[in-house]
Parts: structure tokens; sequence; C-alpha cells
């Protein structure tokens, strides 16, 4: 597609040209180059007083829209957006601003944006039009060099193909297989979380308490169990994280996913200048993404051509890891299957770490919480230190405490609180027509505590909602109201994998330690990247108990 400012140097050629043959003394010194950069500066100036006062603010289709108040006349609702945790100004707004399912703001330079609050709208972007809305252009050039090129990002007819062939690694009967990795690897965190324990309380001359305590930073051991635990159930690899925290792969998406000053001004610049331009800068972060970007491709392709001779040598699967599946099917390249891994290693290892970390932190804010699913736990798991009993699905659907902890941290705490869709092609949303080219949000940090879809008490951390008969939604008036996995043939193929793999080891962990905040009353700030997670290391006083 033809961008606005190439048509503007087209012109801006043609006309310098046009005018040095015809009207010589209207120009630049005679100068092609100085006519040329005086009509290109012209025609920018025109296209930004069209882009970022006029067709915003007369001329929009979407201008009529219900939106919030404050908006400053150049750059919008933008200074509250960055001021504030990713998706916040949006709970805020769905909560107090009436719209029939669609709202309008504006971000810098007036850029506009749909929000989709309602769950008729939801559906129709989700589901009966969801190939009308694609990722932004540019995103492969960004996170795509992390995440891989796969499912998460694929468009069209290429992610109606990759579904299909990823489907049976990811159905629930096949799930249902990889149960006891999830909780041999919960296990082994726990073991070792303990030994931490004891040691550092040996160290500080406790350790004939009856209930050895250190202080740990909870936030890094989730990174380190949750790479193991894709590594294993995902590819059949032990990267062996929990027992050591320098291996390379885990060191190289530490240092990715942990913010930066300069992360942060890419992502500003971005919104100006194409994401490849800036990719091509020398810069000490793109230097660092370029790098992990080639350890992680390495690392995917070895493992992929390790299987690949195994399953000849076996002539057929023999284990239950997602990659054997999926090279069972016959449906990808080398390069397909390398870019399907690194999103499944990237995306599948940090966010359920996320949605860990907010469970940690939560049941430490409600002590009492945190005491009856430990009595859950020890009264219906085996202890981590017993390893004759393997762990299932049936075994873990016993414990529905369990399981509501997991969906309200899941609503309450989704690991990427807002998604952003753009109109592939002149379309509607709830009759409302939508340019082509219009960025339409998708909010599941706003819609999931919508007290519309949810009710009077959708701001509360309430695991109640989900127990009890008729309550698999958490008594939601529409299943569109949960947003963390999203719905229809975009949501996350991996919805089942999280869920299992998060409830196993939230078990372990509550059940082998009683767990406090160091600072109870320092505020809960957002750190945003990939995912929104706990600000800080997650550091806990934690405890280990006997008796499990």
């Amino acid at each position: 597609m033809v961008e606005r400012w190439q048509l503007a140097v087209l012109a801006s050629a043609v006309e310098s040209v046009a005018l040095l043959q015809l009207f010589p003394k209207y120009s630049v010194s005679g100068s092609y180059g100085l006519t040329f950069a005086a009509i290109f500066s012209l025609h920018l100036l025109g296209l930004a007083i069209w882009r970022v006062l006029l067709y915003p603010k007369l001329f929009s289709p979407i201008r009529h829209l219900p939106q919030p108040s404050g908006a400053s006349f150049f750059n919008g609702h933008f200074s509250k957006i960055l001021k504030e945790p990713t998706g916040k100004p949006m709970l805020e707004w769905i909560n107090s601003i009436p719209n029939n399912g669609l709202m309008r703001y504006t971000s810098m330079l007036n850029s506009e944006r749909i929000l989709v609050t309602n769950a008729k709208g939801l559906g129709e972007v989700l589901v009966t039009k969801s190939y009308d809305f694609v990722k932004p252009p540019g995103i492969r050039e960004g996170i795509g060099k992390i995440l891989g090129v796969g499912i998460l990002l694929a468009e069209g007819e290429e992610h109606k193909t990759q579904r299909k062939h990823l489907m049976p690694a990811f159905a629930y009967r096949h799930i249902k297989d990889l149960y006891p990795i999830f909780w041999t690897k919960s296990r082994e965190l726990v073991q070792a979380l303990s030994d931490f324990v004891n040691e550092e309380a040996a160290r500080a001359g406790r350790e004939k308490d009856a209930s050895p305590t250190a202080v740990v930073a909870l936030g890094t051991w989730m990174s380190r169990a949750t790479l193991d635990i894709i590594g294993v159930a995902g590819m059949g690899q032990d990267f062996n994280a929990i027992e050591d925290p320098e291996t390379e792969l885990y060191t190289t998406y530490k240092k990715i996913f942990q913010p930066s000053k300069a992360a942060r001004l890419i992502g500003l610049a971005s919104l100006f200048i194409p994401i490849q331009l800036l990719r091509m800068l020398p810069l000490k972060r793109n230097d660092e993404i370029l790098a992990a970007s080639d350890v992680i491709k390495s690392v995917s392709r070895n493992l992929i051509r390790s299987k690949q001779r195994k399953m000849a040598e076996e002539k057929g699967r023999a284990d239950v890891d997602i990659l054997s599946v999926a090279l069972e099917s016959g449906g990808f390249s080398e390069e397909e299957l390398v870019n399907q891994m690194m999103t499944f290693l990237a995306a599948g290892h940090e966010t359920t770490a996320t949605s860990m970390q907010w469970a940690l932190l939560t049941l430490c804010q409600h002590p009492e919480m945190q005491t009856r699913l430990r009595e859950e736990v020890r009264a219906n798991l085996p202890s981590p230190d017993d390893t004759s009993t393997q762990m299932s699905a049936e075994v873990l659907d016993r414990l529905p405490y369990l399981h509501a902890v997991c969906n309200e941290v899941l609503r309450v705490y989704p690991a990427v609180p807002m998604t952003r869709r753009v109109a592939d092609r002149d379309t509607s949303i709830l009759g409302q027509f939508v340019p082509k080219g219009t960025d339409v949000f998708l909010a599941p940090g706003a819609v999931n505590m919508s007290i519309e879809l949810w009710g009077s008490d959708a701001l509360e951390f309430k695991p109640e909602r989900w127990l009890g008969l008729g309550t698999n939604n958490g008594g939601a008036s529409s299943n569109y109201a949960l947003l963390t996995f999203l719905h229809g043939p975009r949501s996350c193929i991996g919805q089942a994998f999280a869920k299992a793999e998060f409830a196993c080891l939230l078990a372990a962990m509550v059940g082998r330690f009683e767990l406090e905040l160091v600072d109870k009353d320092a505020p809960i700030e957002v750190q945003t990247g990939i995912t929104a997670r706990p600000k800080g290391d997650l550091s806990m006083h934690t405890r280990v108990l006997e008796g499990w």
C-alpha cells in the first residue's frame, strides 16, 4: 500500500521539475533540490494540518462517538495514557462514560482510536469480522524479532493454516497428558526454593527455627519455572533454569523483558517513525534485540532438528510435547517451526510468570484467601516430596477454590491488558462505519472489570464469583466479558495449557510456603513491557511450612 508521505514525495518531485521547466522564476534559487525540499515541506505541512486538526475534528466518521473529556487540542488523551498503567484509563472510561459499545479517544497528534466495550461489538471484532482487523503494520519488525512471526502475528489465510495444524497439539485431550510435566516442574520449583530458604536462614543463624524464613525475590523464580515448563512440555527439552539462573536462554529473556529507558523511547518514536527505520539505528537496544533473536532462533532450530532425528529413529512420535505433535502434522517448514517455537517460548513463559506474580501478590494482600487455598491444596494434593503419585486433570479438578483464585487473577490482572488492531479494509462495528486504517483497541484490563458486564462488584478481587452452580463464567452477563485469552479465531491457542500450568504452580507454591510482602504499605506499581506485571522483584518473606 502506498502511504500518503510516499505520494507527497512523488508529487513534490514532479512539481519541482514542472516548476523549474515552466516557471523557473518561482523556483528556489533555480535549484531542483531546494525547490523539491520547499514543495515537499509544504505537502507535509498540509498533511499534518489535515491529519492532526481537520480530519479528526471535522471530517472523521467516528468523531461523534462518546469520548472522554479533558483532551488536549493537539495530543488528545495522550498525557493521561502515558502517565497511567496500560489499560487503566480505559477501565475508568468504560465504567463512567455512557456508550453503546463503542467509544472514541485520541492519542498523540490526535490519532484516533476506537475502544470496543460491549459483548456484541467484541463478538464482531473477534469472531464474525475477525479478519477485517489485523495486527498493526510493522509489528513483525518490533516484537516479532523476539516472539517470532508465528501464530501470534500471522494474518489471514496464513493464520488459518497455522492454527489448523497446531490445534491438535493444544486440544484438551493432549493437554491432559502434560499435567504430570506441569506438576513435576512445580515440585522441582518448591523443592529448590525450600533449599534456598533453608540456606538463607542458616546463613542468618536461624537454621533451628521451626519454620525457616527468608526474603526471596520471587519474580525471577516464577520466570525460571515457566521457562522450564514450556521447554519440557513444549519442546521436550529441559532448560534447567530453576536449577541454574545463569543459563543462556534465561539470561537472554531476562535482559530483553526488562524494560529500559531506551526501549520506552523506541516505543514512543515508533508512533512517528517506521519501526524498520528505528531498528537500523546504531542503538544498544537494537543490538540487544538482534543478539537475543539470534540466540532464541538458534535454540529453537537445534531443538527442531534434534526432535526430527529422534522421530526418524523411532519411526513416529514418541513424546507428548507440542513440538512433536506439530512435526507429526507435516504442515510446517523448518523456518515456520522456528517461528512457532519462538512464539511459544517467549509468550508461553512470560505470560504465566506474570500471572503467578499477580497471584502471589494478591494472596499476600488477602492472607485469609491464602490460608483457605493452602488448606484446600493440602487436603487434596500429594506433597511435592511424594514422587510416587502422578498429577492428573481429574485430581486437580477437585480443587474448586484453586481454580476460582486462578480465574479471578486472570480476570483482574490480565497479562496483556490492551490489544491493538487496525481495520484492514473499510468495515463496520455495531453499524458504525470504520474506515480502513482505523486503530481499534480491545482492553481486557477494562472489559474484565466492566460494571455493566460483571455487576456492581466488578472492581473487587472476589474468587467466590467462580464458585457454585452456574458460575463457569464468574456470573458475567456474557462470555465476552472475560477477554484475557480473547475469543474466536484469534483467541489464545494455548489457553488450556496456560491455565493448567498456572494452577499446578500456584497450588505447589501456596501449599508449601506462607508468603508475606516485605513492605505491606508500599503502593503496587505496574511495570509494562510485553506483559503488565508488578514492578520490582516481588520480594516476599517466604516461610517453609511443615506438614506437606
